[in-house]
């Protein structure tokens, strides 16, 4: 903002400095001003907690007694084991020494960055074996202080009243089995019910600057997380949502959860002051529940910007990679040549040492299992083929391989059940002036992990877009030319070929670019998004049919609920008209819009797997006619209650308009006799004599057009 001189603004608004004291101005109380920051709801009463003491200070006990010789090889060996649990302060580490003998006295006092790094520290090596001799005895620098200052005389402790914790999972409770969204429209972000049978949305909870950039929902639906220039806070609860944890990292970017909801990685890069030097960046990774750090990673954008979609600051995202499951035990991270595995146990690599793999460039975990599969390209100019390799971790022993020729680039895509294995390989022509496109199917679960080469029809179409099926065998690829590609549906297992790939069917000239199958498969969106302004074409796999075909104009995003009962379009505020979000039902009924000005998010609340097993899911399908009934009675009870709702409606709209001509009936008669006197006596209100004219028209009854032949 440009500096104004006071004087002269004063001048331009017509105001005398001589006539104003500025004593006499009154500001509200408090250091604010009265003025209450955005981040006042999230941190309110409950700012950020700094340790004053030495939170950050821990005690090793049980070290080698050593002479001054070899004070810094025993100072190296226990920088390397404690450099991997946080960071040491400059000359952090001290190291007692007797004055007598000149030797170590077998203990040394770690300063770390944080009291967490320092906690987390403490946990993990309590008890550390460093030679049968010398087992770690860890202790916090406070327990010392706290343990030297306990009373003689004991004191019975305070017992605190229980207090129930808010059940985080209530809202899967809901009695007409609905799902909840969350929106952002401008400074406010909403969690909606999606009340379809009322076709409309019902709100559960509003706040204007809840975050300052973005929302996320955990894995399995329990938190919601926002961000703030402090650090990340989670939330959960049936309508209030509570704030239930903070996480500590200053102008926090991007978050990401693992898959079991146990632990929340932030990201944060910082650009740097000479633009020849790449971001810094900065990750850590958070216990969920206690809030406490468990690692943390820096170093320069460069150092995590291998593989993966890219993210901010050249930092490919996310950075981490979970093994699939609850368990939440393993991830990685892919460097130049380099693939770090980790176990969250100790949060320290598997063996101690990373995997080296030459020129690997992506990496993607099995959904369900610890089966970690990489692509390597071609190397040394063709002379070394590409491979696409699968790995099983812990042991790293590698499961299967397969080598690939002519390779200019690979993509591979996991089934949500980890039981196959996509990958889509653009290889070169023999002339090296274009490339066609295969698709290699890995089956995990059979023995030995056989592979399938798949080919298209015409092997030289574009493949566009690529999905699996949830939960099931089949697959979809849009392929061929714009703008209108074909698209085609295969199966792993067919009843007549239950060991290979079979093409069902092949769409011709579909007006579409995306796939969205539906989380329970069986229905798929064929989407025509940007450049097709919205096509929606809602198809049945089972049927092979098309079920409707509609169109929600210049729709930036669709996404499932994750029952697969509805589904939502959106138009974000990347357009500038037009800005809010459809619910169709899963055939392609649409049942209502909302309108939101500066609309930027929509996003479903996660469900977590149900406990049902895929035989008890199979005969609640096969026994749906016993629940039918019940659910048409009470689907003609909501109908009925619309249709009430609407004579109610129209019923008080009557009475409205019936008191509004009352009350202007009763101030006409009211103003009767004034109008009289206005006009000398003379009554107003008799109507003037009519006199009626009579006016001759003339109607044309009919025309008729005759030909009169020449005699």
């Amino acid at each position: 903002m440009a500096d104004v001189d006071i004087d002269v603004r004063a001048a331009l608004l017509g105001i005398d400095w001589s006539q104003v004291s500025l004593d006499s101005v009154q500001l509200p109380p408090g250091n604010d001003f009265g003025i209450e920051s955005d981040d006042e709801a999230v941190y309110h009463d409950d700012q950020l907690e700094f340790d004053t003491g030495f939170g950050n200070i821990i005690v090793v006990d049980n070290l080698p007694v050593v002479p001054k010789s070899k004070f810094e090889k025993l100072e190296g060996v226990v920088k390397k084991i404690y450099n991997q649990l946080g960071v040491i302060k400059e000359k952090g580490l001290w190291m007692p020494v007797d004055p007598d003998t000149n030797s170590t006295l077998g203990y040394c006092f770690i300063e770390f960055n944080t009291p967490q790094e320092a906690q987390n520290a403490k946990e993990k090596t309590h008890g550390y074996k460093l030679d049968k001799a010398h087992i770690f005895a860890v202790n916090m620098f406070d327990d010392f202080d706290r343990l030297m200052n306990v009373k003689e005389e004991w004191e019975a402790p305070q017992t605190k009243p229980y207090t129930p914790g808010e059940n985080l999972q209530q809202w899967l409770t809901d009695e007409k089995a609905r799902d909840q969204l969350v929106i952002r429209s401008g400074p406010d972000t909403e969690v909606l019910w999606n009340d379809a049978r009322q076709k409309t949305p019902e709100p559960v909870h509003k706040r204007s600057y809840w975050t300052e950039s973005y929302v996320h929902w955990s894995p399995l639906g329990t938190y919601l997380v926002t961000l703030h220039k402090q650090g990340a806070a989670v939330w959960g609860g049936a309508d209030t949502f509570t704030r239930l944890m903070r996480y500590q990292h200053n102008m926090v970017k991007l978050v990401d959860f693992s898959p079991g909801e146990k632990y929340l990685v932030t990201y944060h890069s910082q650009e740097p002051s000479n633009p020849r030097d790449a971001s810094k960046v900065e990750i850590k990774v958070f216990d969920v529940r206690t809030g406490r750090m468990m690692r943390d990673f820096k170093g320069s954008a460069d150092e995590f910007s291998i593989g993966g979609p890219g993210g901010v600051a050249g930092a490919s995202w996310p950075v981490f990679r979970w093994a699939g499951g609850k368990d939440d035990k393993y991830f990685a991270k892919l460097s130049k040549n380099t693939i770090s595995v980790y176990e969250t146990e100790t949060f320290s690599l598997i063996d101690k040492k990373s995997m080296k793999v030459d020129n690997v460039v992506d990496i993607c975990w099995s959904p369900t299992d610890s089966i970690l599969s990489l692509f390597v390209p071609e190397q040394g100019g063709g002379n070394q083929p590409a491979k696409v390799a699968l790995v099983q971790i812990p042991s790293k022993v590698e499961l299967r391989q397969k080598n690939l020729f002519s390779v200019s680039d690979c993509k591979m895509y996991w089934q949500s059940s980890g039981e196959y294995l996509a990958v889509k390989v653009d290889r070169y022509t023999k002339t090296k002036k274009s490339t066609y496109s295969g698709f290699e199917l890995f089956r995990i679960k059979e023995r030995d992990i056989p592979i399938e080469v798949l080919e298209l029809d015409n092997k030289n179409d574009k493949i566009i877009a690529f999905a699996w099926e949830p939960k099931g065998h089949r697959f979809a690829v849009i392929h061929g030319d714009q703008p209108r590609p074909d698209v085609s549906f295969y199966s792993m297992k067919t009843a007549q070929n239950t060991g290979r790939v079979s093409k069902l069917t092949t769409l011709k000239a579909k007006q579409a670019n995306a796939l969205f199958w539906s989380p329970t498969g069986k229905y798929i969106i064929l989407a025509g998004l940007k450049g097709f302004n919205g096509q929606l074409e809602f198809f049945n796999v089972d049927e092979l049919e098309t079920m409707a075909t509609a169109e929600h104009f210049m729709a930036t995003d669709i996404e499932w609920d994750p029952t697969g009962r509805y589904v939502a379009t959106a138009v974000t505020s990347v357009h500038e008209m037009e800005n809010g979000f459809t619910i169709w039902s899963f055939n392609g009924t649409m049942l209502y819009r909302i309108l939101k000005d500066h609309f930027f998010q929509l996003a479903w609340r996660p469900r977590p797997p149900s406990f049902l097993t895929a035989e008890q899911e199979q005969e609640i399908l096969k026994d749906l006619n016993k629940y039918k009934k019940r659910f048409e009675e009470e689907d003609q009870d909501v109908s009925l209650l619309l249709s009430e709702q609407d004579r109610e409606k129209r019923k008080a709209l009557k009475e409205d308009w019936h008191k509004w001509v009352m009350q202007w009936k009763s101030l006409y008669e009211e103003e009767k006799l004034a109008r009289q006197d206005l006009l000398g006596g003379e009554i107003s209100d008799v109507e003037e004599e009519q006199y009626e004219d009579d006016v001759e028209c003339e109607d044309v009854i009919d025309v008729t057009e005759e030909i009169v032949q020449e005699s």
